[in-house]
């Protein structure tokens, strides 16, 4: 699994190279996000859920069923709005409760 990092929205907020347990999100000479080695990404998501600018997303390879989709993450109140960007154009949601996400 690898991440996504869309300059164009990045805010230069540092949130997400805070939040990487692997110190592989870095930030260039405009101080934008950048991940050097995609394919080093543990893909634990963190960034993703940090990152309030919707500039981090998980790609969504064809070795999980994702066709080449990537995926972004919105939290509001207790939950988390797992948002899919297919390659046709639409989104799908999947609607998270953060107080039920735990329970299994």
């Amino acid at each position: 699994m690898s991440i996504i990092i869309d300059k164009e929205k990045c805010r230069k907020c540092g949130k997400c190279t805070q939040v990487c347990p692997g110190s592989l999100i870095k930030k260039d000479e405009d101080g934008k996000a950048f991940i050097k080695y995609p394919k080093d990404c543990w893909g634990c998501c963190s960034c993703i859920k940090e990152c309030q600018f919707d500039a981090i997303g998980l790609y969504l390879g064809a070795d999980i069923g994702g066709m080449g989709s990537s995926m972004t993450v919105k939290s509001r109140d207790h939950f988390l709005d797992w948002n899919i960007h297919k390659t046709d154009g639409s989104t799908e949601t999947i609607i998270i409760d953060k107080k039920e996400s735990n329970k299994y």
